[in-house]
């Protein structure tokens, strides 16, 4: 364990000196000073941007063993002209972990991903982001939740769970699997900023829906998801599907949302003759404005 935080104080320090070399005096605000021994700025100079001692910040460069804040290192990002990736390289030098993101709700949906929904005619899939907007489906999702019905700015999981009364009446026992799902959206919500359309909803929600509010202001915290979901759907009657969630982009808090029916008691088979029942499928479906790469 040694060896491994020696060589990653080398590499912070090997780092930061090339980052610092590459941004000149003009860059940043300062006169330029004519000719100088090394390129760059001066150890002193980025301590002096980033509110920091000149010692200290040499005690940093030089990859000793002091302790840092996220404040300083993001001071630091801005002085040195660091992009995201950069930035996240300096965090898991400094900190053996990347900064926290604040979470980005607009995203676009991978054209790879929605040739893989239309790949999966039989196991409903859907597309999240963080604020838990549907943006793309595929059919047998749509016959199960009926995304295609709602308004777009209704089209959300946590929204349909507590305000549309189809999706209500599609979770059988509702409370214990909707209180879960809370719980699991709590962790997603740290994620957003106060002033994010995320916030947004939560208040929006508040207002409207008194089981959420009192849900929401218990502040309770369950475990992970069981990856089980009790469903009584029209037509076809009690339902248990496995759900699982796979990582589309981790940056923009991308997800895909897959659905297979429980094995046992020949519900696999029921369940794709119900899916069958309409004829042949469409292609899936992406939230109206939304946009694919």
């Amino acid at each position: 364990m040694g060896r491994t935080l020696e060589r990653t104080r080398d590499d912070l320090a090997q780092f930061l000196r090339s980052r610092r070399e590459r941004v000149t005096p003009e860059e940043v605000g300062l006169p330029g000073t004519g000719r100088r021994r090394t390129p760059g700025l001066r150890r002193e100079e980025v301590a002096a941007l980033a509110g920091v001692g000149v010692t200290w910040y040499t005690w940093f460069e030089q990859g000793r063993d002091i302790g840092v804040s996220a404040a300083f290192l993001d001071n630091l990002c801005r002085v040195l002209k660091l992009d995201a990736m950069e930035r996240r390289h300096l965090y898991l030098l400094a900190f053996q972990r990347p900064p926290a993101e604040v979470g980005e709700t607009w995203c676009v949906v991978p054209k790879i991903i929605m040739r893989m929904l239309d790949d999966l005619p039989l196991r409903p899939a859907y597309v999240l982001n963080l604020r838990w907007d549907v943006l793309a489906w595929n059919p047998a999702a749509d016959k199960i939740f009926g995304f295609s019905r709602m308004l777009p700015e209704h089209r959300n999981v946590l929204w349909m769970l507590f305000m549309d009364e189809h999706t209500r009446s599609l979770f059988e026992p509702w409370d214990d699997q909707a209180l879960q799902m809370l719980s699991s959206f709590r962790r997603d919500y740290v994620h957003a900023s106060k002033e994010s359309d995320v916030a947004t909803l939560v208040k929006d929600l508040e207002r409207m829906a008194p089981q959420f509010k009192d849900w929401w202001n218990r502040q309770e915290i369950h475990g992970p998801c069981q990856g089980i979901r009790y469903m009584a759907v029209e037509s076809l009657g009690p339902l248990v599907l496995e759900h699982t969630t796979l990582t589309v982009d981790v940056d923009r808090h991308l997800r895909l949302v897959y659905y297979t029916p429980d094995a046992k008691g020949g519900s696999v088979s029921r369940f794709e003759r119900w899916l069958q029942g309409e004829g042949q499928a469409v292609k899936a479906k992406i939230l109206a404005g939304g946009l694919a790469y």
